[in-house]
């Protein structure tokens, strides 16, 4: 597929360099604040923001109104911005609050660009590790400027899987019981704690499947990109179609995903 051309900003720069930079920015901003005291408030039972969610969030809104003032922004913590354009930008500003809240070092700014439903681009920064992940439709997927890919095995018995619980009761036992149709006919398995960083793992090989059942557009735009752009297959749960207005995700290789289908089949 050949790479698309992305719009330019107000400054000239396209689109990818924008949203690198708001990304590292937010990632600075983070990072600036892991050690000291957050000030957290709950959403629901287990679901958590903090001061620095927001302080970040405002940084990247700041930054992509101003170059991109016509831009619709669907965000994890305000309330959505109409644009009046086909583009839209879907921002996470700190995916992983909860490990970022209690001082463990995995989580990272996620950012996407849509046109409609079409994902145009994604950037997923992990600030801790100052690793950027970036993948353009049609460009393919990056770490840190060098290629990537997912992984090569051939099957969920050689495979690492990777999964989150997710906010809400009654979905993390459905995500418990997939986890046991999988157990023990896999190497191992890991609770992220951060999709978009489980899905940009799964792009670049370190995880060999990443799936979930509720997730919302800003956990996983920027991962579709990249799993897509890195060779691999990215569907709903049951082999569907799959997109950010979708909740239930797996992002693998073809051979594992069909696996995966048999083992988890009805």
């Amino acid at each position: 597929m050949a790479a698309i051309e992305l719009p330019q900003a107000q400054s000239g720069q396209g689109a990818l360099e924008v949203a690198i930079r708001a990304a590292r920015e937010a990632g600075a901003t983070v990072k600036a604040h892991f050690a000291g005291e957050k000030h957290v408030a709950f959403k629901g039972r287990t679901d958590i923001v903090t001061d620095v969610d927001l302080l970040a969030e405002r940084g990247i809104l700041d930054l992509l109104q101003r170059e991109f003032p016509h831009f619709g922004i669907v965000t994890e913590e305000s309330a959505d911005i109409a644009g009046d354009s086909a583009y839209s930008w879907v921002v996470d500003p700190i995916d992983g609050t909860r490990n970022f809240a209690v001082g463990i070092p995995h989580f990272c700014v996620a950012i996407a660009l849509a046109r409609g439903d079409d994902l145009l681009l994604g950037v997923t920064y992990d600030p801790m590790k100052e690793e950027l992940f970036h993948a353009t439709r049609g460009g393919g997927a990056y770490l840190n400027d060098v290629p990537i890919s997912v992984s090569a095995r051939d099957g969920l018995s050689s495979s690492l899987v990777g999964f989150d619980m997710g906010y809400d009761a009654e979905r993390g036992g459905e995500i418990l019981k997939v986890a046991g149709l999988l157990w023990p006919g896999v190497q191992s398995v890991r609770v992220m704690g951060s999709a978009a960083l489980g899905l940009a793992y799964a792009a670049c090989g370190r995880l060999d499947v990443y799936f979930h059942l509720y997730l919302y557009p800003w956990d996983m735009a920027a991962g579709i990109v990249l799993v897509r752009e890195a060779g691999g297959v990215v569907t709903d749960i049951d082999g569907g179609p799959v997109d950010i207005r979708g909740k239930r995700i797996i992002a693998t290789n073809a051979a594992i995903h069909a696996d995966f289908m048999r083992r988890v089949k009805g």
